[in-house]
């Protein structure tokens, strides 16, 4: 994307340290949902009121844009997405859903693939340089990493499928435990009841938070799942494979195989495919990220869930501008997921 023209920089106001808008809404006499839609040009304010607001704020030195000005609107926002995926199988959607949150306001975006936390920090620099509005800083797995260092910059970060321990910082996530709620349910509506788990490395967070979610669904429907019937290993095909093998070799009575990756399941229906065993009609599959090129193409087409990434960037996006704005949000967000039915659960005839 093209970068915007450099009157655009004329319209960045520097944050004094250590002042917030709670400060500017004491200073003005006025609540901070009141200072909040004064600065970013929301709500039916009276005008002086607005006005007030808005004089504390560039008096206390209190960074904000007025995005609802026509001419602010026109000039777009720099926005900088730093993510360790290589793939673009994460950052790619999004990025699609940050720039549909920007609607038609022009935005200008970077983004920086970093192997290691000094090309990190040189990306980091880079964007600090182009003086960019903000940073999306997003990864391939949603485990914890250390805050981006942006030294004494005033800049919004918005944290998109990872997260930080910063209670101060705004982390966006899919919520992992509702997805795998929405698989299992989806099984026990078909009527399986013997179930096992072929997943990922137990130390990613998204893979604890799975199994557990998976094993309070069954234990609300009186169902126990065996610990033999959990297989952990790499995000690999081969690994789908391999543990499908394990899991019939060891016992025939499974009807029903929950997947922590698309690829995971695909080694598996093959796997099963090869012995025999047909799918779904005597194991229905659901696997995880409905991943076009993998899902689409399982033999049968796999039923998954998605992680809804595109809606993860629109919502990080919302949240920068709102941040950008003079609003203040922090925390863990965690977004639900949705299920796509295809042929692998779909019921027999």
């Amino acid at each position: 994307m093209p970068l915007p023209d450099d009157q655009t920089q004329s319209t960045r106001i520097a944050t004094a340290p250590n002042v917030t808008l709670d400060d500017v809404a004491r200073a003005a006499g006025v609540t901070l949902g009141t200072a909040s839609k004064a600065l970013n040009g929301r709500g039916k304010l009276r005008s002086e009121t607005r006005e007030r607001v808005r004089m504390e704020a560039k008096r206390l030195g209190f960074r904000f844009r007025d995005l609802g000005d026509a001419a602010l609107a026109t000039q777009g926002i720099m926005v900088g997405l730093l993510t360790t995926d290589s793939y673009g199988r994460f950052s790619i959607p999004l990025l699609m859903g940050i720039e549909e949150a920007f609607s038609t306001r022009p935005i200008s975006a970077f983004l920086c693939h970093s192997s290691d936390p000094a090309r990190e920090q040189q990306h980091i620099d880079l964007l600090l340089a182009r003086q960019v509005d903000g940073i999306i800083v997003s990864a391939r797995r949603e485990d914890i990493r250390p805050p981006v260092d942006i030294g004494k910059a005033r800049i919004p970060i918005v944290y998109a499928f990872t997260q930080v321990t910063d209670p101060a910082a705004l982390c966006i996530l899919p919520d992992e435990a509702h997805g795998a709620r929405l698989a299992v349910e989806h099984l026990l509506q078909l009527g399986r009841r013997q179930f096992a788990h072929i997943t990922g490395p137990s130390y990613f967070e998204a893979v604890r938070l799975r199994e557990g979610a998976m094993r309070q669904a069954l234990a609300e429907h009186g169902i126990t799942l065996p610990e033999h019937r959990v297989l952990s290993g790499p995000w690999q095909e081969s690994w789908g494979y391999t543990a499908a093998n394990f899991l019939f070799d060891q016992e025939s009575s499974i009807d029903a195989l929950f997947c922590g990756s698309d690829q995971l399941a695909r080694g598996a229906a093959d796997a099963l495919r090869e012995r025999g065993i047909r799918v779904p009609d005597d194991v229905a599959i659901v696997g995880f990220d409905n991943w076009e090129p993998i899902a689409a193409a399982t033999r049968p087409a796999l039923t998954t869930v998605d992680m809804n990434l595109a809606e993860v960037g629109r919502y990080a996006g919302e949240s920068l501008l709102a941040l950008l704005s003079g609003e203040m949000r922090s925390g863990i967000v965690r977004l639900p997921c949705s299920l796509v039915v295809r042929e692998s659960t779909a019921v027999a005839s």
